[in-house]
């Protein structure tokens, strides 16, 4: 069983819900991952998402694009992505998931980057511009490399759809709360039990919720709908606006305030 298997199904049978912060990779600084994320475990984080910077991050809003642009301009590579990677595994034992997009991982070598995340102590990958149909490949040297590979599916998609996403993947469904880019909300939509109900009658996978969540009370809308939750742009935000050395604080604090406020 898979690290991230093993904590779902921990949570599972501790009735909680699991929280997930998104992080990109080497913003604002390229210190300040390797900080951040052991300390967003110790403030009660369960796995976390690393976004691996790229140039055209076409499922994100604004807030994690200028974050990526960032990055890229401090002169993150995906080999310094898997040095922070290494940094942190040593740090704590929490699954980590990197999220990037299929072209730099073509370009780096699909085999490659899947046995480099393997033996940085990567658990699972996100790849949101691939589809199932194209995902043969990739699909093949996670499973050779033990890692899972996460679907993505949003309520435009069909039953169909779901059918083909969820049936390779492992670790747990990605699901977009709603249609357009990732970006905080004032609220969340009122279609998602039934479009949750579509996702869970296609598949036993836990079911991780994402996009616009970044309020207490968005985390205690989702509890009992999925298995996770997952926060991004708020967080990013926090990390932009807050002083230099005041990030890691700030963020910490927001987390625990998204979970305090909603105990698990």
């Amino acid at each position: 069983m898979s690290r991230i298997a093993q904590t779902f199904a921990r949570l599972k049978a501790e009735g909680k819900t699991a929280f997930m912060p998104f992080v990109t990779m080497g913003f604002p600084e390229l210190d300040t991952t390797a900080e951040l994320v052991p300390a967003l475990a110790e403030a009660g984080a369960d796995l976390f998402e690393l976004g691996v910077p790229f140039s055209d991050p076409i499922a994100e809003g604004p807030t994690i694009q200028k974050s990526s642009f960032r990055a890229l301009e401090n002169g993150v590579t995906i080999e310094k992505c898997f040095e922070m990677a290494r940094q942190i595994r040593r740090k704590t034992d929490a699954p980590i998931l990197f999220m990037g997009y299929f072209n730099p991982v073509f370009a780096y070598g699909v085999e490659k980057y899947v046995a480099e995340c393997a033996a940085n102590g990567i658990d699972g990958l996100i790849i949101p511009d691939l589809p199932p149909e194209e995902a043969a490949e990739l699909l093949a040297a996670c499973r050779r490399a033990g890692l899972d590979l996460v679907s993505m599916v949003a309520p435009t998609s069909t039953d169909e759809r779901i059918r083909a996403a969820v049936a390779n993947a492992s670790g747990f469904i990605y699901c977009v709360s709603l249609a357009g880019v990732t970006g905080a909300r004032s609220a969340l939509p009122e279609y998602l039990p039934e479009f949750l109900g579509r996702v869970r009658a296609q598949t036993d996978l836990p079911l991780v919720l994402g996009f616009g969540i970044s309020k207490p009370e968005h985390v205690a809308q989702v509890r009992g709908l999925v298995d996770g939750a997952i926060v991004g742009s708020a967080l990013v935000d926090v990390l932009a606006n807050a002083p230099a050395e005041k990030r890691v604080e700030r963020a910490v604090s927001f987390v625990r305030e998204l979970l305090n406020e909603n105990p698990k």
